[in-house]
């Protein structure tokens, strides 16, 4: 395509954006480095210094949560159903947690058939999701697209929020014991966020999944086991990811339309698959020169650094998206003690009280989806998701059950209808090398 032809797209793809956030504009220059001092401590929690935060701390007792959500009550979108009338959650009905699902269970022989009419890429799993673990896999990480070796993406991803200064705030693996702080410290500040949850954990804690969502935050979905996804067979990715999305479904009476891999761990064949189940994939965001927008809070909840490392980090992610010629996605969890209390105290307030003003929000917000755009219940858009019918059998009974958009196209190729703002962020990230 002529640069003429992408500049004039990008431009008209940029105002569409503009109608719902104003956009700002800036060049990026290569990664910064972090020169501040340590944030000084919130006063107002009893999260330890900084220094402390480490593996092997002192622990803390789990706030007690206790909100509950009568059935029926109206949630926080326009238009979405009423919340359904929950009552204990027998886990026996489900697979057992933390474990790759069965794929010869009825359900998912039923969601199988989501990707008929789809071309699957036939890429044979990858050994064990590392590049040192599997270098053929790795060699050809380019044709792959596989973004655990080279970061490599495709248009179909969400990777960034279009206007600049717009951040992407998003916690993966939960809900956990201590969500409730997270979500506490968010209410406070008026903040919103994406909740990419995992399954196992949904079903564990139904009533904090219902606060995330009541508090006006997306949710997402981060498969059952939290396995890498490229390692699975088809039909285990099918099952990671229909299990999910129906554990969702019944605590909230809405189903997400995206997903994010377990540590990013996508290719082609993963792609194909989640945007057959209708379900876009979302990552977070990379510089140019292989830099990430990922606090690291894991690895201190892993024993690999410590909460100063982690704290260094985000101040990097601040420097950059000061500088990213659009906005960005972020990576942090809150399934740990650790990474919640680094979010609490520290984090957070560093991003809030950052200057010039970043626009914290949820990554659905962020791409311009409006009210309610990130679940198939009240989405407005009639381009995605990716659908080969008009009906969505979300528990796998053979019947749908969910009425939804129909998409157009063949699916695995990334020849079907494509978002304007997918084709946005990969034009805008495209022209940053022009500034290194």
């Amino acid at each position: 395509m002529k640069f003429e032809t992408v500049a004039l797209l990008s431009a008209l793809q940029i105002s569409l954006v503009q109608a719902h956030k104003a956009a700002r504009h800036a060049h990026f220059k290569r990664q910064d480095t972090a020169t501040t001092a340590p944030p000084p401590l919130d006063t107002s929690t009893d999260i330890p210094p900084l220094a402390s935060i480490s593996l092997g701390m002192p622990t803390k007792v789990p706030p007690t949560f206790t909100a509950t959500f009568a059935g029926g009550a109206t949630g926080p979108i326009s238009g979405a159903p009423p919340l359904p009338t929950l009552g204990p959650i027998a886990l026996s009905a489900w697979p057992t947690q933390d474990r790759i699902p069965p794929v010869d269970s009825p359900q998912v022989r039923e969601w199988m058939k989501e990707l008929e009419g789809f071309h699957i890429p036939d890429l044979r799993p990858t050994l064990d999701s590392t590049c040192g673990g599997d270098p053929e896999a790795a060699a050809d990480a380019a044709n792959r697209g596989w973004w655990t070796c080279g970061g490599h993406t495709r248009s179909t991803d969400i990777v960034a929020c279009p206007n600049k200064l717009d951040w992407g705030l998003s916690f993966d693996d939960g809900p956990s014991p201590y969500t409730p702080n997270l979500l506490e410290k968010l209410k406070e500040k008026d903040v919103q966020a994406t909740f990419f949850v995992v399954g196992s954990r949904v079903i564990e804690r139904p009533n904090m999944l219902i606060q995330e969502y009541m508090d006006g935050h997306e949710i997402s979905i981060h498969t059952w086991s939290h396995n890498a996804l490229t390692t699975l067979t088809n039909e285990q990715i099918v099952a990671e990811l229909g299990w999910t999305r129906l554990a969702i479904q019944t605590v909230l009476g809405v189903t997400p339309i995206t997903m994010r891999p377990p540590k990013g761990d996508i290719d082609d064949r993963v792609r194909a698959i989640s945007l057959a189940m209708g379900l876009i994939p979302i990552l977070w965001t990379s510089t140019p020169d292989g830099g990430k927008f990922d606090s690291f809070d894991w690895r201190v909840a892993g024993g690999e650094i410590e909460g100063p490392e982690s704290v260094a980090a985000f101040e990097t992610i601040m420097a950059n998206g000061t500088n990213f010629p659009t906005g960005f996605i972020t990576l942090q969890h809150d399934l740990f003690e650790i990474t919640v209390n680094l979010a609490v105290g520290y984090t957070l307030d560093m991003a809030i009280n950052h200057e010039p003003k970043f626009d914290l929000q949820p990554v659905g917000e962020c791409m311009g989806l409006g009210d309610g755009g990130v679940y198939r219940e009240t989405t407005k858009n009639t381009t995605f998701p990716y659908r080969n019918n008009t009906g969505l059998d979300v528990n796998g009974d053979g019947t749908p059950d969910v009425l939804v958009n129909t998409g157009t196209g063949t699916g695995a190729g990334f020849t079907i209808t494509v978002p304007f703002w997918s084709s946005l962020t990969v034009v805008a990230l495209a022209t940053v090398s022009l500034f290194l």
